[in-house]
């Protein structure tokens, strides 16, 4: 059955809430897993469904794993198949990320082209430009890369054009079971990408440079096992700070430093928000009106693009103009129909977003496109007058977990009930 969100707005959130280890840490963390037929330990990790797709595409190559409580034990002690099949690919885009392990350990794959959120084309022309520079070959056919190391696979010296996260996860990993030296230039700098950086050191590669753009890999033949923590979720800590400040509240994030959220943190400030960092926390207070800011999205240490659709919901209701403008993904302002239904004034321009406050959001049926689009309408809902129905709710699923319980915890009143079929088709939704 359907499920949606029933949000009542205009709740003050105050209080503490911890948040779950990082989805886009540990995703490459799983799949690298395959590289070494020993056991690993990952703790923190999310109970997601991305993570469920994720688990279900490593059994079927050969892994056993066990999740409970946060605690993924997951072993690969050989490869019973190279094949990763659409139905598994198409829901979720790092499932491509297992063509170069799989090449590395067994020498070939069959990869279907992914799919995942509707944001932007996305292309994998950076992964496999890096796998081919390692000594893959690489061909297409029905829909799927088919590679195979026709020798095997050696340390090379590789260009990103862009710092993809993506295309840097999966050379990296690819790297550490590949001997000799790999020169990743132009790689992200993203904290994830630090995080697979140290769990790869543990399995036995040696790498230098992670968290700047260069980086050194000294793959091996063989890796063994290791244990990691997972890193807590900055994507998640700023949905909650920016939540407080548009609910003009006092909120602290539990689990994520000031260094990990970065620009965010930035942002808030110059909109009127008060920042109080701790240790290992992270808290927000705002009495008053937002002010507008403009600002742009751009790789690390610049505003993560996952952060755009939630800072858009807070200007909307801020005293005065935004402009922002998307450099990451090409069409990444899917979320704007759905944000104009609840009284949000924004205007699109290409890759530019200009948002004019407005005093007030209305309650209305609206309807989630992708993760961080179904966040920022949570918390367009948490400040409207009156009653917003979020609909197409799996979006949460796939990268928040316990997001009701630990909103409700603010003081949130967000209920998840069952569709009520004839009154969508009455709304028109």
């Amino acid at each position: 059955m359907r499920e949606q969100y029933v949000i009542e707005g205009g709740r003050r959130l105050e209080g503490v809430v911890s948040v779950s280890g990082a989805k886009n840490a540990a995703l490459p963390l799983i799949i690298s897993t395959i590289l070494t037929s020993e056991p690993c330990r990952l703790r923190n990790v999310p109970d997601l469904e991305d993570i469920a797709v994720t688990l279900r595409m490593l059994r079927m190559l050969g892994a056993k794993a066990s999740f409970s409580g946060g605690v993924l034990d997951i072993e690969t002690p050989s490869i019973a198949d190279t094949v990763a099949p659409y139905s598994l690919v198409k829901a979720l885009r790092a499932s491509f990320w297992v063509l170069g392990p799989l090449l590395a350990r067994v020498g070939e794959a069959r990869v279907a082209l992914p799919g995942g959120d509707a944001i932007g084309s996305r292309p994998v022309d950076l992964h496999l430009k890096g796998l081919a520079a390692l000594g893959a070959d690489i061909r297409f056919s029905q829909g799927a890369v088919v590679a195979h190391a026709p020798g095997k696979l050696k340390g090379a010296k590789i260009n990103l054009e862009y710092p993809s996260v993506g295309a840097t996860h999966h050379l990296l990993m690819t790297a550490a079971l590949v001997p000799g030296e790999t020169v990743l230039e132009g790689a992200a700098r993203e904290p994830e990408v630090v995080a697979l950086a140290e769990l790869l050191s543990a399995m036995g590669a040696e790498i230098e440079g992670a968290g700047s753009s260069v980086v050194r890999i000294q793959g091996r033949s063989e890796l063994g096992g290791a244990e990691l923590r997972v890193i807590g979720d900055r994507i998640e800590a700023a949905t909650y700070l920016i939540a407080g400040a548009m609910c003009a509240g006092n909120v602290t994030v539990d689990g994520i430093s000031k260094d990990a959220m970065g620009a965010t943190l930035d942002i808030l400030s110059q909109m009127g928000a008060s920042i109080e960092a701790g240790e290992n926390s992270v808290a927000v207070c705002a009495s008053d009106r937002l002010k507008a800011a403009s600002f742009s999205t751009a790789p690390v240490p610049g505003l993560a693009t996952d952060v755009q659709p939630l800072l858009m919901a807070a200007a909307s209701i801020a005293s005065g103009t935004s402009v922002i403008t998307e450099t990451v993904f090409d069409n990444r302002f899917g979320h704007v129909a759905e944000y104009r239904r609840l009284g949000a004034d924004i205007e699109l321009d290409g890759r530019t977003a200009t948002v004019k406050g407005v005093d007030c959001l209305s309650g209305a049926p609206v309807e989630a496109t992708d993760i961080r689009a179904a966040a920022g309408l949570v918390l367009m809902g948490l400040t409207a007058a009156g009653t917003t129905d979020l609909l197409e709710i799996h979006h949460l699923d796939r990268g928040y977990e316990t997001l009701t319980d630990k909103f409700c915890s603010l003081g949130a009143v967000i209920r998840r009930t069952p569709i009520d079929e004839d009154r969508e088709l009455v709304f028109g939704c």
